[in-house]
């Protein structure tokens, strides 16, 4: 009996019971391993990168909540924060923190191959004291919604905006007339970080935007005033022309920048007081209903052919002006 079950064995060889036909070692191949098993975080769909995620998710809503308390929350009305704003890619990353834009954490791709780019990143955050957060690449991919971040990643948190109100409040404090610039449908970042950098190159008080269909305080504009907007208040205006029939019924003229104005700036003792220098964006200039507040439009004389000057160009200007009239008090 024990010799028929040894050969029904070796028939059929699947049979748990006693010994199996081997390979012969001809298998060695399948029984390789295919290197490490990429952890959790790494792997689509785990338990771990889902947690992973929705932590990444938390943290920024958090940040994003603080930020809001700060800027406006108690104060209901005043000022307002903008929103969160991520600066992917090594060139963009590099130069934001280099510039001087503020930022929350700089997160870098797991196992990201580095180049002088990534060192000269690494180098910025530290001496800026910013956190460097590690992250498995699709976790960055989900923060960006895909684009190309070459696995850096800026988190940039909301800017803080001033209240119009607050930029008398800041003349007053200082014994000064107030002299602010305002921006009417300017769309340009790079406009208005330059504004923001003649503003207080020659002595303004805060510059005003619109709420709505204008360029914000983004790390772009950050980056064009060099600095200026860490010393410079930006207010945010739900209504362009009510907030300057504000500063009206406070004792300020208002000064609109317009091709076709009735004075030059050479000719304007206005400068001289309290006084909002109104600029349009350019080809368009000034909307009607602002246009329409404004006490005053002035030209600025150009003997040469160009028929319109940027934002950017024309704000430093007349606030040259103005701070030139100031002086000679």
């Amino acid at each position: 009996m024990a010799g028929n079950s040894q050969r029904r064995n070796r028939r059929n060889p699947g049979s748990k019971k006693g010994a199996s036909v081997g390979t012969g070692g001809h298998s060695r191949k399948a029984l390789q391993g295919k290197g490490p098993t990429p952890r959790g975080e790494e792997r689509k769909g785990h338990p771990k990168q889902r947690a992973a995620n929705a932590a990444l998710k938390r943290e920024r809503d958090a940040k994003s909540r603080a930020g809001m308390r700060r800027a406006g929350g108690p104060r209901s009305g005043r000022g307002g924060a903008g929103a969160a704003e991520l600066v992917v890619g090594r060139n963009s990353v590099v130069e934001a923190l280099q510039g001087g834009v503020p930022a929350t954490a700089l997160y870098v791709q797991q196992f990201i191959d580095t180049d002088d780019r990534v060192r000269e990143a690494f180098q910025a955050a530290n001496e800026r004291g910013i956190p460097l957060m590690e992250a498995p690449r699709p976790q960055l991919d989900q923060m960006t919604g895909g684009l190309n971040h070459q696995g850096l990643v800026l988190q940039v948190p909301p800017y803080e905006y001033a209240h119009p109100d607050d930029l008398l409040d800041g003349a007053a404090d200082a014994g000064q007339d107030a002299l602010i610039m305002a921006l009417d449908g300017v769309t340009d970042s790079r406009n208005l970080g330059a504004v923001v950098r003649s503003a207080a190159a020659f002595g303004a008080h805060g510059v005003v935007i619109p709420e709505r269909r204008a360029a914000g305080m983004t790390a772009g504009a950050w980056k064009t005033s060099s600095g200026a907007a860490a010393r410079l208040p930006v207010a945010r205006a739900t209504n362009l022309t009510r907030a300057l029939e504000a500063y009206q019924k406070a004792g300020l003229m208002v000064v609109g920048l317009a091709a076709d104005g009735e004075a030059e700036i050479g000719d304007l003792d206005a400068l001289n007081g309290p006084v909002v220098i109104v600029a349009g964006s350019e080809g368009k200039g000034l909307s009607r209903l602002v246009s329409e507040t404004c006490d005053l439009l002035v030209r600025i004389p150009m003997p040469g052919q160009t028929e319109s000057l940027n934002a950017g160009v024309a704000a430093g200007i007349v606030l040259y002006e103005a701070a030139r009239l100031r002086a000679k008090r």
